[in-house]
């Protein structure tokens, strides 16, 4: 047997595309180009599916078991292989960073009456660490179902729900996999009532999960072992089951219906010998209490049969296998230690057919998904063709395609990652590109351009095909140079964009980095272009000082962009700043007095007053439920119902910010004011500007109102132009949040740390000395490990993690997730407050003056004589 990796390599044409993408040949294990492409057209024999879960749970080991099934690496290479960490610094760190897609091909028994019918599966495998959490969110966006993978030991954690969340959020259907049950066999010794109890305490955590968010619109996706959506075993030894396939184990041997079977193979059923009866109650008078079903039937064999393998011990397990009508062949015994136990389970319940069965029985297709999914992921009318060509999953129907990530090929070329909705696209077809801040009025981000080749992606490695249908992943040439990173792509001019990502994470972190040689500045640019197409997140600006800033949301999330932009991108030295982190200004009371601005002709004047917005509203525009592309009728009828504002008020509010989106507002409460429509763009534009640098340190805005009171302009168009009132509403806005008791906001992680419960005490004082504090403390039961929760501002979490494992001898474990916006309750202009002293830092770091602009800076004259 060999490795599909070498056995690619051998096939290897040696011709370069016009990406300089290396393309194997149509000749591929166990299935070929041709059955792919007929799959293809039938919807319903397809499945997208993502490997979502926490970090270190097992998702590419487990993906790695599908993959050997299908013949894409050898079967004795599962579980090493790691076919979809197709990075170096991936195998070096041991973590998935980017997200990988991998189309493969089967037969299988739908029906289970014998009947092999083809299924083509789109599989993505995401990574697991917070930081690189936008690729799940783009992982997502492309799929229709997910395997969620949860460690036998560590159960639910934090990141856990967070992808669980996100799933369901862009409407994913999930299923569970239990993994690393072997742990509980070996390290834990725990037998297996024990080990049901775990399963059960998982299942229950992972169901609240999904009962608090599941849209009300999907089908249940509720978790339960006996429909099957739920499978049990150990991806590094390669073995999984679900109650299902147990049950027509026993029904073969017993001559029992199945479906009973499952019924009685979970929950409190018990099965006496003696009288040959089932029972609810594991007591027998005068006997020892009998064993759950689960149990005796299923985990007791499992924990049998594992121990005997792991331990050699040969009598015991060439025992257990005539039981079982498995033969050991003569290699298959010279093993030892784990690729004995590997071979064994692979000959009796191979992981990949329990995750096969999950996936083709339990998780939709595109034509059932796309039913539920369109009226979310459609921005246009719902009775239109392209929604119903979406809701349909019409190959013939109009085209609509949402790229959702750039995969990086050479010659700083990228593939347009994502799925065809509706209709079909095909190699030289002409496409309209509406990227993510496309504007069908202005024409803003939008291009028309040739498809100059439709691939498959295959890991690292590409298969070209002539055409894609609708309900299948895709990957596309030649349009990579007019989206930056997402976009909707479609062949009709009336067509509307499909809905832009949400993500769970901020890019809160920044760092400055310039060319050490002045000379490579134009290799720097070039590198940052290309480098900020690579992540989903990661976001590139250049401050007023020269300084080009990466922002992105961690430490580790920087690192990889740094070494990508150094070692693939830009290839020059470069110098980098000490990680900083995102500020939000905001106001905490309404304006102590009103304020009045004049443009500099003195012929217009403007009054202002900000206050702050309550936070479920501030929350509520950063979720998307208000603001940003909802339809003005609906922002107003939710202002008026769910916040009480009055209806002519709510009609009034004019825009969001910055950049049409943020969680600050800009309202008109003006009265009989004359020239104010024509003007209006004068001022949202004002107020773009302020909101994205405030007074106190250019730090984006969030939380504030700015109410116009009142305005007088001049008759004459001449004397009322953008240059007359942009620089007086600035003004007037930076006045009001300067009188309105300003004040910042830092952002805060929430940190799980896993640690023995000898080490709980250097866990609370290394949070202690960080401005952080302990919410929640919580032992792992049949362990020796704690899992605590806390909170950590993100500018004390450089360096946390090493700090952590000193202060416990390296035993614990954090992930920090960013979790709110907290206000520093200390006054900005008091200079013995640590709030001011970071204020002065920001400054200095942006080139301002040192001193926070003083009211007379923008107030007017007048009114400070008033004051």
């Amino acid at each position: 047997e060999m490795c599909i990796r070498d056995r690619y390599q051998r096939r290897v044409h040696g011709i370069q595309n016009n990406l300089g993408f290396r393309q194997i040949s149509q000749k591929m294990p166990n299935f070929t180009l041709e059955e792919i492409m007929k799959t293809m057209k039938c919807p319903e024999r397809i499945r997208n599916i993502s490997v979502i879960a926490h970090v270190d749970h097992g998702k590419t080991t487990l993906t790695d078991s599908l993959l050997a099934k299908a013949g894409l690496i050898s079967m004795s290479k599962a579980g090493d292989s790691l076919f979809t960490e197709t990075r170096k610094d991936e195998k070096e760190r041991g973590i998935t960073i980017k997200s990988t897609g991998v189309t493969m091909h089967f037969d299988y028994d739908i029906k289970q009456n014998g009947e092999l019918e083809p299924i083509l599966v789109n599989l993505i495998d995401s990574p697991g660490h917070v930081d690189f959490s936008p690729e799940v969110t783009a992982a997502l966006r492309v799929t229709d179902g997910a395997i969620v993978v949860v460690d036998f030991i560590e159960g639910v954690r934090v990141q856990t729900e967070t992808v669980l969340r996100q799933a369901l959020q862009e409407k994913i259907k999930p299923v569970l996999m239990i993994n690393k049950a072997d742990r509980g066999i070996h390290e834990l010794m725990l037998n297996s009532e024990d080990m049901y109890i775990k399963f059960v305490k998982i299942i229950e955590n992972a169901n609240i999960t999904i009962s608090t968010y599941q849209p009300p619109d999907m089908p249940d996706t509720l978790l339960d072992p006996k429909k099957g959506t739920v499978a049990f075993g150990s991806a590094y030894h390669g073995w999984a089951f679900t109650i299902p396939q147990f049950a027509r184990i026993y029904s073969k041997k017993f001559g029992a219906s199945a479906e009973a079977l499952i019924e009685k193979f979970w929950g409190d059923h018990y099965y006496n010998p003696d009288t040959k009866k089932w029972q609810t109650s594991p007591e027998v008078e005068g006997k020892q209490p009998l064993p759950r079903a689960f149990c005796a039937f299923i985990m007791d064999p499992i924990i049998k049969l594992s121990r005997a393998l792991h331990d050699n011990d040969e009598a015991v397990y060439t025992k257990l296998f005539d039981g079982l009508g498995i033969k050991m062949l003569t290699d298959d015994k010279k093993c030892t230690g784990r690729d004995l136990i590997r071979r064994g389970f692979q000959k009796w319940i191979m992981a990949a057919d329990a995750l096969l069965e999950m996936i083709v029985l339990h998780l939709p297709s595109p034509k059932e998904a796309q039913v539920y999914k369109c009226p979310y992921l459609y921005e246009g009318p719902q009775e239109d063709e392209f929604a119903k060509g979406i809701r349909e999953c019409d190959a013939n129907g109009p085209l609509i395609v949402y790229v959702s990530k750039m995969v990086p090929g050479d010659k700083g070329r990228f593939y347009s990652f994502g799925r065809v909705f509706s209709g079909t696209i095909t190699s030289g077809q002409k496409v309209r590109i509406l990227g993510p801040n496309y504007d069908e009025k202005t024409k803003t981000d939008f291009f028309v351009k040739n498809v100059t080749g439709t691939v498959v992606m295959m890991g690292k490695f590409i298969e070209k095909v002539p055409f894609v249908p609708c309900g299948n992943t895709v990957g596309i040439i030649g349009i990579d140079e007019f989206l930056t990173k997402n976009g909707t792509l479609t062949d009709n001019p009336k067509a509307f964009p499909i809905r832009c990502m949400k993500y769970s994470v901020s890019p809160v972190v920044r760092v400055a980095v310039n060319a050490k040689n002045p000379a490579d500045l134009p290799k720097l640019i070039e590198g940052l272009k290309l480098m900020v197409k690579t992540d989903p997140l990661v976001q590139v600006t250049r401050e007023e000082s020269g300084e080009h800033i990466i922002a992105g949301c961690g430490e580790l999330h920087i690192e990889i962009c740094i070494h990508d932009l150094v070692e693939s991108y830009a290839k020059i030295e470069i110098t980098q700043s000490e990680p900083v982190v995102s500020y939000k200004e905001t106001v905490s009371k309404r304006s102590s007095s009103i304020c009045l601005a004049k443009s500099q002709s003195k012929l217009n004047r403007i009054y202002c007053q900000a206050e702050p917005l309550i936070s479920e509203m501030v929350e509520d525009i950063e979720k998307g439920v208000i603001g940003g592309k909802v339809e003005a009728k609906s922002i107003a009828k939710t202002l008026n119902t769910k916040y009480g504002w009055d209806t002519a008020e709510a009609k009034k509010l004019w825009v969001f910010g910055p950049e049409d989106s943020g969680a600050n507002i800009l309202v008109d409460m003006t009265k009989g004011a004359t020239q104010l429509t024509e003007t209006r763009a004068s001022f949202e534009n004002s107020f773009q500007f302020v909101t994205k640098e405030g007074a106190l340190a250019g730090e984006e805005m969030r939380g504030m109102r700015m109410n116009i009171l009142d305005v007088m302009l001049h008759s004459d168009p001449a004397h009322r132009g953008g240059g007359q009132l942009i620089p007086m509403a600035r003004r007037a806005y930076y006045a009001s949040q300067l009188t309105a008791s300003p004040c910042m906001q830092e952002p805060i992680y929430i940190v799980n740390i896993t640690t023995p419960a000898t080490t709980v005490g250097g866990v609370y004082s290394c949070v202690a000395q960080r401005r952080g504090h302990v919410t929640n403390e919580e032992p792992v039961p049949n362990t020796p490990l704690t899992v605590i929760t806390a909170f950590l501002p993100v500018s004390e979490s450089f360096g946390f993690v090493g700090h952590l494992r000193s202060s416990t001898s390296g035993q614990a474990f954090a992930q920090c997730v960013f979790d709110h916006w907290e206000t520093i309750d200390q006054d900005p202009f008091d200079p013995s407050t640590r709030l001011a002293a970071t204020i002065a830092k920001i400054r200095a770091r942006k080139g301002l003056p040192a001193e926070i602009p003083s009211l007379e800076t923008f107030l007017d004259k007048l009114q400070l004589t008033l004051l």
